[in-house]
């Protein structure tokens, strides 16, 4: 893998499903006009081909294909697309992110990203699963964020009942057990904090107090 350039300041942030990670990647990236690039845009959009065309997200040959075909000019244009948040397609994605033939094709979009950073910018912030382990193990900042799997469950509970997504509590719970057991055990790169990273655990913060912590972490770094 090729040596993240000093020129290059990357922030990596993992940590499991509705751990906060996003939004603190966001605010981050904000903050210290940043890129920001949310690795399971990817795998979502990987798992959301697959269902448009009525395939299996586990199946190797219709996940590899969908990963494919993903366009890297406008895939950030997917950003904004709805059916990405739906807790069917964050399903889909955690199974195609199994499979190690996907995680291959979009790891170089990734990388890329953390060493050239678009738009010109200082530094790059990319939040996901393996991001301290694989995507950018030289990052300068890595920090893990969890939190309680009910408050985690609760956090996109409210989040999927905003959309007017007819769903229980214990069932998003279960779902999100079920992920975690995935994302953890799965053959290839399971879901770890990397040996080096801050752990941040943001089961009572506020996201205010969650993001000052983050950028204590940060600013630890640059200084």
């Amino acid at each position: 893998m090729a040596a993240i350039p000093s020129s290059s300041f990357v922030i990596a942030i993992d940590g499991p499903s509705a751990s906060g990670k996003g939004t603190l990647a966001r605010m981050l990236a904000a903050h210290l006009d940043f890129a920001h690039l949310d690795t399971g845009l990817l795998y979502r959009a990987t798992g959301l081909a697959v269902l448009r065309a009525g395939g299996e997200p586990a199946d190797p040959v219709a996940a590899e294909k969908a990963a494919r075909s993903l366009d890297p000019a406008t895939i950030m244009d997917l950003a904004d697309d709805p059916a990405l948040r739906t807790d069917a397609v964050s399903q889909a994605a955690s199974k195609a992110s199994a499979i190690a033939g996907v995680r291959a094709s979009l790891l170089e979009f990734q990388q890329n990203f953390a060493l050239h950073p678009p738009g010109g910018k200082k530094g790059a912030v990319l939040d996901g699963r393996d991001i301290g382990t694989v995507v950018a193990p030289n990052a300068q900042v890595k920090i893990y964020v969890v939190a309680d799997p009910v408050v985690r469950a609760n956090r996109r509970y409210k989040e999927l009942r905003q959309r007017g997504e007819n769903v229980t509590e214990a069932a998003v719970l279960a779902d999100m057990q079920a992920r975690d057991e995935r994302d953890q055990t799965r053959a290839v790169v399971p879901a770890k904090p990397a040996e080096d990273a801050v752990r941040l655990d943001t089961t009572g913060l506020t996201i205010v107090e969650a993001f000052a912590a983050a950028l204590a972490i940060v600013k630890s770094k640059l200084n």
